[in-house]
Parts: structure tokens; sequence; C-alpha cells
């Protein structure tokens, strides 16, 4: 049986999110589903991998792709109650060293949203159990996901595809260390509720800041955002003559004017005796003067300059990704080995066991005619017919696990229809990647 792998999906590039809601699987649902997925002619192995950005079938398969992917396409309508008119072309197909490559890709979240976010993986490590545990996955699917893991895990080691905030929230929270040694015993200020400073104050305390202030003009909505990151509400009136306790403001107030200017932070900076402030402004309209950079010892930031910020930062990552695909490109060459050697090494034994078997039973039928049976002649005519026959399979042998198991995966198929044979794998055989 030739094995191949095929890789049928959509993604965030590919397909609307509203098409992909309806696509996606539920977790209770994935079960069955692979179930009636390992059903489809053709499909061997399979697993799904459904996340809010892309649907995917990965499939082991013996068959034609474009007639195992039709099935799988059919699959997808049936299960998920959607015409395959909908979403047909959407869809994506990735056959052999291409759908390994994908897999790796992904793994390593070079196919994301976001390059080298780190959300995927456990997805995909979820997604993997869940074929395990139903009992459609084998060999090959496990070779392939663990084998992604891996490959993920190198990415991450060798590159620094993922040390660069590209969020803008992160992005201001990772700004903060530039000033601060330490955010331990810092006190964080948020001057309004906005989404985004809120994101900020929270990556914030993931870093280990100490206090939150938040002040808001409804001192009520102050009250109950204080109790979620555990500080302390703070009267919105009382905010120029609470500044002096922030150490970090975040500003995601609505006003038409300046909330804070030059003025008010020296006499702040006086009394705090010069130790530093920074100010992200999240608000549009801005909530700080921007004069108040000029000051010593205080640090503005506002939404432009954290984009051009996230912009260095994603630049960087997008170079760290070229890093990153020549690794994959080497792990891919790897595993095809791998998997083009699920065929070789049967084809070679069985080979080898067709061919001593013709030389055993020619051997017997030439001793017979012999007078002299001498133990003599018996060795030399075994050891004369064993050295013939390793010559002539020296280099079809040397070809089918150079060529077999890389460039020409159809060569051991070619071989066992040439010799008619039928492999079978030897007991104790070992895996051919552990034998490199």
């Amino acid at each position: 049986m030739v094995r191949d792998l095929l890789i049928v999906g959509l993604n965030h590039r590919t397909t609307p999110v509203a098409l992909r809601e309806r696509l996606a699987f539920p977790e209770a649902a994935l079960p069955a589903a692979l179930g009636h997925l390992k059903a489809v002619p053709g499909v061997h192995e399979a697993a799904i991998l459904s996340t809010c950005n892309r649907v995917e079938i990965v499939a082991c398969i013996a068959g034609g792709p474009v007639e195992v992917g039709g099935g799988i396409e059919a699959f997808l309508a049936r299960e998920r109650d959607v015409e395959r008119s909908a979403f047909a072309e959407h869809l994506y197909l990735h056959q052999g060293r291409d759908a390994v490559r994908h897999l790796f890709r992904v793994a390593a979240s070079l196919d994301s949203m976001v390059i080298g976010e780190p959300q995927i993986l456990g997805q995909m490590k979820e997604h993997y159990a869940e074929a395990a545990s139903a009992g459609t996955s084998g060999s090959v699917l496990h070779k392939a996901f663990h084998r992604a893991f891996a490959v993920a895990k190198r990415v991450r080691t060798e590159t620094g595809i993922a040390s660069k905030a590209v969020s803008v929230a992160s992005v201001a929270a990772d700004l903060t260390r530039t000033i601060f040694e330490t955010l331990e015993d810092k006190t964080v200020m948020l001057v309004g509720a906005g989404k985004m400073s809120q994101l900020v104050a929270r990556h914030l305390k993931a870093r280990g800041t100490g206090d939150i202030l938040v002040t808001t003009r409804t001192f009520d909505h102050a009250v109950e955002l204080a109790r979620e990151f555990d500080g302390t509400p703070i009267p919105f009136e009382r905010l120029a003559e609470s500044l002096k306790l922030a150490d970090i403001v975040i500003g995601s107030a609505g006003a038409a004017d300046y909330l804070i200017g030059p003025s008010v932070v020296q006499e702040v900076l006086r009394a705090r005796k010069q130790r530093p402030m920074f100010f992200v402004d999240m608000a549009v309209p801005r909530n700080f003067d921007p004069a108040i950079n000029e000051l010593d010892n205080v640090y503005v930031y506002d939404m432009d300059d954290l984009a051009r910020t996230r912009a260095n930062n994603t630049g960087e990552r997008e170079r760290e990704a070229v890093r990153a695909e020549a690794i994959i490109e080497s792990e891919v060459e790897r595993f095809w080995r791998w998997l083009g050697g699920l065929e070789v090494v049967p084809t070679i034994v069985a080979l080898r066991d067709k061919i001593e078997a013709i030389r055993q039973s020619e051997l017997e039928k030439a001793l017979a005619t012999l007078q002299d049976q001498a133990p003599r002649y018996r060795a030399l005519l075994d050891a004369l017919t064993s050295s013939i026959v390793n010559k002539i399979l020296h280099a079809p042998l040397a070809s089918l696990k150079r060529d077999g198991a890389a460039d020409e995966p159809d060569l051991a198929a070619s071989v066992r229809r040439l010799f008619d044979l039928e492999p079978r794998v030897p007991a104790g055989s070992r895996d051919p990647e552990e034998q490199e």
C-alpha cells in the first residue's frame, strides 16, 4: 500500500469568518465526526483541526488525492450541514511534501494570523489527542503530528519568531521594561476604562506589577474595574493629586481636551523626587499633552508610537520567519524520507527473499545432478551463487534505499509490480529513520 499525506481545509486567508463559523466543529461533535471521516473511501488515518481561524482535515490516504479530496469535501458538507457550493471555492488541498510542509508551518505558527503566536500549537495537540482517542490516527499521523510539535519547538528555540510583541497592548506593556528594570514595585494607574487600557493592565499584571489604581468619570465603573484587577478605585476629581502614586499611567478616557499637562506633571515629579514616570496614551483624542515628553524622567507613548514599534516588531518576526522556513524545509525532507522508507523497507525485504528463494531452488536442482556432492562443492556453489545475486541486487537496492525514500516515492511500487512481490514487514524491523 502506497501511503500519502493529504490536507483539505480552509483558513482566515481563504474564507470569511461567517463561513468558517458554519464549518467549525464543536468539541463535542469531534468523536463522531472522526469516525465518519475514517469511513471516507481512501482515508486510512484522519484528524480534524478546527479553530477560529481554520478548519483542516489531515489524512493519511491510499488512493488518488483528487478522489479522496472530493470525498472529504462531501464529508464536510454532510457533517456541518453546509452546501458544498458554499465553501468549495474556498478550499485548498495539499498533498505529499506540500501537506507535510503545511502541517509543520501551522504548528510553528507561520501560517497564523499573527506570526509567532503560541496558541495554535496547543490547539493542534488537543485535536491530535482527540484523533488518537477516537482511534482514527495511526503510525503515519502519529509521526507527522509529533514531528510537527518537535519542529515548532525547534523554531521557537532557534529563532526569535516570538520574541517581539506584535499586539498594541503587549507592545505597550513591553515598552515599560525599557524604562524600569523591574515591575514588581511599580504602581499602575488606569485613566478611563477603555478596552485597550484594560488589556495593557492585564499584560502588566501578568508581568508582576504592584498596585493598580483605577479612575473613571463614573466612580461605580472605577470600583467595578478595580475589583477585577484587585486594585484601588480613585475618584476622578482626585486624578491630579493621585498621580504621584503612579509609575505607569495608561490613558483611555474620552475627553475633548488634555486631561494631564506639563505643569501638573512637574508638580508630581517634585513630589516623587524625580522618579521616572511612563505614560501610555491610548485615547483618541489624546489624554496627555505631548509636551509632557519634554520633561526629564518622563516618557510618553501615544498610539502612533505604539503602531511604529509594533510594525518594527512585526518586521523582525517576519525576518525570523525566513530562518524558520529553512528549518521546516529540512524537517520536511527528514519526514519524507521516513514516509518513503515505510514502502522501501518491506519491498527490499521481499525482493531479497524472492531472489534468495529462487537461488536456493536452482542451487538444489544443480546439486542434485552432480554425482559428487562433496561438501566442498556445495559450499563453492553456494558462495558463487550468493555472490552473483548480491552483485545483481546491489544497484537496485541502493537505488531503492536512496531514491525510493526521497525523490521517487513510487519507485518501491514499481519494483513490486516488476518482480510481482508481496512485501512483508520483517519481524523486529526498525523505523527507517532510526537506522540513520
